[in-house]
């Protein structure tokens, strides 16, 4: 019987990765290891293996299903607060622009403007499509006559794992579907 796992190359067996809790690491960026890291760590004694795939590696004297999803035998505490990135920014404010709700052509924009003393904070930066962050230009919103969707404030890394849950990945095996919870619908 024909198996899809069978004539995949390794490369395209990447292996899920959760915690000792069995609840992924992120969900986004999804918590992935590419197959030999997660080898690695299976020898190590590091990771317990959850499922796998059907296709096999092999050595002259040994040979291995490849781990699909693997669970961390010691738990790894989330940190607060995330980094503040571009990307983080992004899925904050759900990949919409904060002024008019588009989804392309997305920049940031200074809530107060730097020229007017404004920091590049949590609190002070909103995702904005180019259009719009052109016609707000160096003013505040209020200055501008537009108004933000949301006020710009600093989330928690449970915050924007629950906003990385409504943006699944292009790619999701069929061993990995108990472990994502993909039931919140996108917003059109």
């Amino acid at each position: 019987m024909y198996h899809p796992d069978l004539i995949r190359h390794p490369d395209g067996c990447p292996t899920l990765v959760l915690n000792a809790d069995y609840t992924p690491l992120s969900y986004y960026p999804l918590s992935l290891w590419p197959w030999q890291t997660a080898i690695k760590a299976v020898f190590l004694e590091r990771v317990d293996i959850v499922s796998h795939y059907e296709r096999e590696v092999h050595s002259p004297s040994f040979s291995m299903k490849l781990p699909s999803v693997i669970a961390l035998r010691q738990f790894v505490k989330p940190s607060a607060y995330p980094a503040f990135t571009r990307f983080n920014l992004f899925l904050r404010d759900s990949f919409a622009c904060q002024y008019c709700g588009c989804r392309h052509d997305l920049t940031f924009d200074h809530v107060i403007p730097r020229a007017q003393g404004g920091r590049t904070t949590w609190e002070n930066v909103a995702t904005a499509c180019a259009p719009c962050n052109l016609r707000k230009g160096g003013r505040t919103p209020r200055q501008a006559r537009m108004e933000l969707a949301s006020t710009p404030e600093r989330p928690t890394s449970w915050a924007l794992q629950e906003n990385g849950r409504r943006f699944p990945p292009n790619y999701l095996h069929d061993s990995w579907h108990d472990w994502l919870y993909w039931d919140v619908p996108l917003e059109a």
